[in-house]
């Protein structure tokens, strides 16, 4: 048996959350879906392997959710991303408590992506 999870992330601003995971995270717009011209988006980002879904649909998740994500080039990941000069996230590689290294970014909305190598 395989799994992948998928992670919903609840936005509230289409063009701050695209700001965010397309501009500043370097992820790909997959697909965008709107039942209607003036109705909440949903869509699909992804950079490789990792995938996340996005939606303003009110009653799809919680905001100021965490999702942690293993990288194995934590480094090359954290010099790319903080290299864009982000104007409200500049993330800092730690250790973490469980002795790993990581950095954690935080979007527009409360969500929280820890990424960690170890």
């Amino acid at each position: 048996m395989r799994f992948k999870a998928i992670p919903i992330i609840r936005i509230f601003d289409e063009a701050q959350a695209k700001a965010f995971y397309l501009d500043f995270l370097g992820m790909s717009l997959d697909w965008e879906h709107r039942f209607e011209a003036d109705f909440p988006i949903y869509m699909q980002v992804s950079r490789g392997d990792l995938v996340f879904h996005l939606s303003e649909h009110s009653g799809d998740c919680t905001p100021g959710s965490k999702t942690f994500v293993k990288t194995d080039e934590l480094e090359a990941l954290h010099h790319e991303i903080t290299s864009r000069g982000y104007r409200y996230s500049r993330p800092e590689i730690t250790t973490a408590t469980w002795g790993d290294r990581m950095f954690e970014v935080v979007d527009p909305f409360s969500n929280r992506i820890l990424f960690n190598e170890g």
